[in-house]
C-alpha cells in the first residue's frame, strides 16, 4: 500500500511550476514501479480551491471507478466531480522533474513561493505555507480528537 509520509517545503517559480521532493518521488518510485516509458502521470486537483492534491493517476483512477457507480443524481457526487474537473488536470512531470499548477488552482490556493508539501497516505497536499501554518495554530490537535481516534483504534 502506498505510504507518502511527511512535509517537505517546496518554491512555486514564477511560472507556476513544482517539483516533487525526493522522498516523495522514491516513494511514489517504489510502489509503482519504475522505467514507465510514457513516465508518471499525476491528477492535480482540490477539493474546495484552498490546497492542491496531488494523486498518482491509478490512485486517482481508483477513486473515479467509485464514483463512476454512484447514482447520477447524488448531490455530493455531482459536486464532488464539479470541484475536482473545475480545478483538476492532468499533469505530467517535466525532465527537470517539474509541473505546472494550472493558473485557476495556483491563485485560488495562493501557490506562489513558499508551499509546504505534506504527505496524505496516497495523495500529496500542497499548501500555501503561510496558509497552512495559520490553519494548524488556529485549530491544533486536541485531547477531544485523539480521544475519538482512540476509540477508532488509532
Amino acid at each position: 500500500m502506498l505510504r507518502l509520509r511527511g512535509n517537505s517545503p517546496a518554491t512555486v517559480d514564477e511560472k507556476g511550476r513544482i517539483k516533487i521532493p525526493s522522498g516523495f518521488n522514491a516513494a511514489l518510485d517504489s510502489h509503482f514501479g519504475q522505467g514507465n516509458q510514457v513516465g508518471p502521470r499525476y491528477y492535480l486537483t482540490s477539493l474546495d480551491g484552498l490546497c492542491a492534491r496531488l494523486y498518482p493517476l491509478p490512485v486517482w483512477e481508483v477513486i473515479e471507478e467509485k464514483l463512476s457507480k454512484l447514482p447520477s443524481a447524488l448531490d455530493a457526487a455531482r459536486v464532488y466531480l464539479e470541484n475536482t474537473s473545475y480545478y483538476g488536470s492532468e499533469i505530467e512531470p517535466d525532465a527537470q522533474g517539474r509541473f505546472v499548477i494550472q493558473p485557476i488552482l495556483r491563485s485560488s490556493a495562493n501557490l506562489i513561493g513558499e508551499v509546504v508539501i505534506l504527505g496524505q497516505l496516497d495523495y500529496l497536499a500542497i499548501w500555501n505555507r503561510s496558509v497552512f501554518e495559520g490553519r494548524i495554530s488556529g485549530k491544533p490537535l486536541t485531547t477531544a480528537h485523539l480521544d475519538q481516534l482512540a476509540e477508532l483504534g488509532i
